[in-house]
């Protein structure tokens, strides 16, 4: 059965005022550093309540302490009926429901001891301490499934020893030869926290685990070191006896491994992952035998991506798919064949959980950020409302955009209009390029603090997101274009859309930038160097500039071999140079903003110091600048932070790409603040 959600759309949208909606007004930065959204959710095993996070940072620009993201705990029962269920100032995380439904469980450390494992009675009463280790911060946990323990997995046991050289000044670091794994343990749940929870052997590094039904197993993630390209690389699911440690057999997957879950009665595994080791991303729906370690995938080949997956107590298997920029829900039998499918229509959903007959969802809309949703009588119903204070926002037009490419590949991309819709002649259209690029954009909440959206639709920018070559959600096929292939055809397919837009009248041709983060940093890059002529500004973020040091100061070089270059840099320097955007700085006319996380260690600094030296000698008259985030890494956390880089982001736009003049003077270098705003971060060369 196929639905959409227009009826819901449109009961939301007649909750706006008519008052609102004639004082409609354009989204500002402002607006982007209060947004809250739901942050995790989890349903109580009779499916009666939802408990929820909201996640929000603090917000700044009201005069509130500089801070990252924090969630606190609230519960449903019904659309529009939830309440808080803990005091403001408590930052929770790992939200779930004792197996009797009796009690909300959370991890949360009160600022003296150590993260540990915390519960609060449903129907009322004060939170409780259940499980901790000693010394050790809980990184998550399970409950057995009669309820009698909490399994935790902690940090690792502190070095008393190496403690003691740091503070007398041996604090020197062994690169990658220091590795700290995790451990796991066991504790009795009851009266008092039991003071002397059980370690159990697990195997490497694991990061994640879930307990099989009967308490005696357990399927855990691990990896031979805590290196992100192990996880990227050698990371498998491995089943262990909890009684011993012993692993009773490991599920020899050849990719990236995503999602894993454990079907009721214990005997299969639903298990997210790539279809071989050069499958860009996880994304392929697979059904374990847990007897045997044997595999099957449910989707190859299909043009979509499998996002979340959740067993339902009848043994069926629900199923977040994203088919390019539009989302479904579909439900499997036990055997794996289809049982139905429901499309998300103006949802874009990304996660589901599931207790009783309740099936609940987050999602979200070209309209709001991620709330809770939950299947009900055929149609997904809202159960909460953030951030009302949107309802004053004056959108612009949010759809699909498909164009054909100059080799006859259709790609699509997610467009926002200026709001009012495109003047005569065209807009300034900023290209916001996502990273990976095995990643792709929806159509849903498009606007964040290194997302224009629709703070650029509001000063008239029209903005496309393109899911270009690479991306996923449109099958392994699709996602292997990029492959071998840096730079062609996945950033011909930026100038192609650009091309696309601009013959459509929504974008004017010599007023086109473009923006993004990691790898869309190096589309940036790129369109900014060898593409110069086709971007009038560009805005990278923590981006590459240079793939023959990226190999070297990455800490994902057996990735990046496996699913990007297909290649070594000596097997062929020249190739790997012509493909970076140092070498092509000769060419380079388009104002450039570079900003990047100081301790980023992805894509280290230097790649933004290369790029900004390089044009500050080769061209000297073309405006660059270059701007650090102290404390930050790959993608900035802190809410100042952030709001400084939206700040910047959008008066280079408005210097350059607005006005079309690639020779104005160099904007203001640090942002004016409104009254109450704790200050930014930022380090300007």
């Amino acid at each position: 059965m196929l639905f959409r959600t227009t009826a819901v759309a449109a009961s939301l949208l007649a909750g706006v005022s008519l008052a609102a909606t004639a004082q409609a007004r354009p989204m500002t930065p402002e607006d982007v550093a209060k947004l809250e959204s739901v942050g995790t959710i989890a349903v109580s095993p009779d499916g009666t309540r939802v408990a929820y996070t909201t996640a929000s940072l603090p917000d700044i620009t009201d005069g509130e302490e500089n801070g990252s993201t924090t969630q606190q705990l609230k519960m449903a029962y019904a659309p529009g009926n939830a309440r808080d269920f803990l005091p403001d100032d408590m930052a929770v995380s790992g939200i779930a429901f004792s197996p009797d439904g009796r009690m909300v469980t959370f991890m949360w450390s009160d600022g003296e001891e150590d993260r540990a494992v915390w519960g609060i009675p449903v129907d009322g009463g004060a939170q409780r301490k259940l499980a901790a280790v000693d010394g050790a911060a809980v990184r998550s946990y399970a409950w057995s499934p009669d309820g009698s323990r909490i399994w935790m997995l902690a940090s690792a046991e502190k070095d008393e020893a190496r403690d003691k050289e740091s503070k007398a000044g041996f604090n020197a670091i062994v690169y990658e030869e220091e590795a700290r794994l995790n451990r796991l343990f066991s504790a009795n749940v009851g009266g008092e926290v039991d003071g002397e929870p059980v370690a159990v052997t697990i195997p490497g590094y694991v990061s994640a685990f879930k307990i099989a039904p009967g308490g005696k197993t357990a399927v855990v993630d691990s990896a031979p070191t805590p290196q992100i390209d192990d996880a990227y690389t050698s990371k498998r699911a491995h089943v262990i006896d909890l009684a011993s440690g012993k692993v009773l057999r490991v599920v020899e997957t050849p990719g990236k491994l995503g999602d894993i879950e454990v079907s009721p009665d214990g005997k299969q595994l639903s298990m997210i992952a790539g279809v071989d080791m050069n499958d860009p991303a996880a994304t392929t729906l697979h059904l374990v035998d847990v007897a045997t370690g044997n595999y099957r995938a449910l989707n190859a080949g299909a043009p979509e991506a499998a996002v979340d997956a959740e067993w339902l107590a009848d043994g069926r298997l629900a199923l977040v798919v994203h088919k390019g920029a539009q989302s479904a829900l579909r439900i499997y039998n036990a055997d794996g064949t289809v049982a139905e499918e429901h499309d998300g229509g103006d949802l874009i959903l990304s996660t589901v959980e599931a207790g009783g007959n309740t099936l609940a969802v987050e999602a979200s809309s070209p309209k709001h950020p991620t709330e809770l949703f939950v299947w009900q009588d055929g149609s997904f119903n809202r159960w909460t409302q953030h951030n009302s204070w949107l309802s004053e926002i004056d959108f612009g037009k949010q759809r699909t955009f498909r164009y054909t490419a100059r080799d006859g590949q259709e790609v699509e991309g997610v467009l926002i209009e200026p709001v009012g819709g495109a003047p005569r002649g065209g807009a300034p259209l900023i290209l916001n390029v996502h990273g990976g690029p095995e990643a792709h954009d929806s159509n849903g909440w498009q606007t964040a603090y290194s997302k224009p959206g629709q703070v650029a639709a509001g000063q008239g920018y029209a903005v496309f997101l393109p899911n270009y070559r690479g991306s996923t959600g449109y099958g392994t096929a699709f996602s292997k274009q990029h492959t071998g292939n840096y730079t062609d055809p996945e950033f011909t397919d930026l100038v192609d859309a650009k091309r696309a837009l601009v013959a459509e009248g929504i974008a004017d041709a010599d007023r086109v930038g473009v923006t993004g983060g990691s790898y869309g940093g190096y589309a940036t890059a790129w369109s900014s160097t060898a593409l110069s002529d086709e971007f009038v500004a560009g805005v990278m973020f923590v981006g590459i500039s240079n793939q023959i040091s990226k190999f070297g100061t990455t800490d994902i070089p057996y990735e990046m071999y496996n699913v990007h270059s297909g290649k070594w840099p000596w097997d062929d320097w020249q190739a790997m140079l012509e493909v970076s955007p140092i070498y092509h700085v000769d060419k380079a006319n388009t104002p450039l903003l570079i900003m990047h996380g100081a301790e980023d260690t992805r894509v280290a600094p230097s790649q933004s110091y290369e790029l900004y030296r390089s044009m500050k000698v080769r061209k000297p008259d073309v405006p660059v600048r270059l701007v650090l985030y102290p404390g930050e890494g790959h993608g900035n956390q802190k809410a100042a932070a952030r709001y400084d880089y939206n700040l910047r982001m959008m008066r280079w736009f408005d210097t350059y790409l607005k006005t079309g003049d690639r020779d104005a003077p160099l904007p203001d270098t640090r942002p004016d603040l409104p009254e109450g705003t704790t200050g930014a971060t930022a380090k300007e060369d």
